[in-house]
């Protein structure tokens, strides 16, 4: 049977800003990839049905991992489910991640589901990954900085 991963955090930040982390495809590559790695986007066509392409980069090693899928769902500032599927034959199959936005008294309620993850990934390391990643997401957007 395929991982899956849950995770959930409160943001003190609005639904719009933590939104546009992730349809921004610089903000995105900026906080994806876990501590340790780089992130290029290939592709990245932010609507429903548009194609995305990225490969996390260690940073260590050089050595690199590619994937990309399709944006399944969008309701802006609320809900974001999209598939996608490794460049490695090793990793086969298909994940789906579903993240939802709520608006709350303190910013954003984030919940994020990751389902069919390759048996080839321990679920625990994906996690460790996934709780990399929203913590540099919310060092990101938590900073309210004036232009002026």
């Amino acid at each position: 049977m395929a991982n899956s991963v849950s995770l959930h955090r409160v943001i003190k930040a609005s639904p719009e800003k933590v939104f546009r982390a992730f349809s921004d495809p610089t903000a995105h590559s900026t906080w994806l990839p876990p501590y340790g790695f780089v992130c290029t986007v290939q592709q990245m066509d932010f609507k429903v049905g548009g194609q995305y392409k990225m490969t996390f980069i260690n940073f260590s090693t050089g050595n690199g991992h590619s994937f990309g899928g399709q944006y399944i769902e969008i309701k802006p500032n609320e809900l974001i489910k999209y598939n996608d599927r490794f460049d490695d034959p090793n990793l086969p199959g298909e994940m789906t991640t579903t993240v939802w936005l709520k608006k709350v008294i303190g910013g954003t309620d984030l919940k994020v589901l990751q389902e069919g993850i390759p048996e080839a990934i321990p679920a625990e390391m994906c996690y460790l990954g996934w709780q990399d990643s929203l913590e540099k997401l919310i060092k990101l957007v938590e900073p309210e900085i004036p232009d002026a």
